[in-house]
């Protein structure tokens, strides 16, 4: 943000507004931890399967990738995350009514794209668990299971929808009765060469 402001990209009220809402991101986080309602239903459902697709747009799709590896790396089931802009290219012909697909979709400036791929998703009669923002209306009426967070500025939702995906990859892995604190094979990238 001091560069954007240093390259007159940003102003400097629109800097500090944006130092502010970071400030104010843990209190966010802990917001949404202590809203969480853990019941059953959808890591139930998440640990009944053999695939999941994560999908997100423009900076949900990265998060899109870290959820996928972390369902990987500790509940053992196979995920793939994708940019929901690619879903044509190929993961359009896996979903079914058989697959869950986890789709991030806050309330940022790629959200009109992101609900015609949720529309996409539907038509394929998905199981389509949806992370977007807490505000939003219309998301929950299309998902089966809709996990809300706090509002906050675009380029900060990244630190917060990453939060269910880490929870969801947590719980579904203890319902299978897997040890979530020494997942198998997993070295970190320092101890290995």
């Amino acid at each position: 943000m001091y560069f954007a402001f240093m390259k007159d990209i940003i102003t400097y009220e629109e800097y500090l507004a944006k130092i502010d809402a970071l400030a104010h991101v843990p209190s966010k986080m802990e917001e949404f931890l202590q809203s969480l309602d853990f019941t059953d239903e959808p890591y139930k459902d998440l640990s009944n399967v053999e695939h999941v697709i994560y999908l997100g747009r423009g900076l949900s799709f990265p998060i899109a990738l870290e959820g996928s590896l972390k369902l990987k790396e500790i509940s053992y089931i196979h995920a793939e995350g994708y940019a929901a802009g690619e879903m044509k290219h190929g993961p359009i012909a896996l979903i079914d009514e058989n697959m869950p697909v986890i789709f991030l979709a806050p309330k940022d400036r790629l959200y009109e794209k992101a609900l015609s791929n949720i529309e996409e998703v539907l038509a394929r009669k998905a199981k389509l668990i949806t992370i977007g923002s807490v505000s939003d209306t219309h998301l929950p009426k299309l998902s089966k299971y809709f996990i809300g967070v706090p509002d906050v500025e675009e380029e900060l939702y990244p630190i917060l929808t990453v939060l269910p995906l880490q929870i969801i990859a947590y719980e579904v892995a203890n319902r299978l009765g897997l040890d979530v604190d020494q997942p198998r094979n997993l070295a970190k990238t320092v101890t290995v060469e």
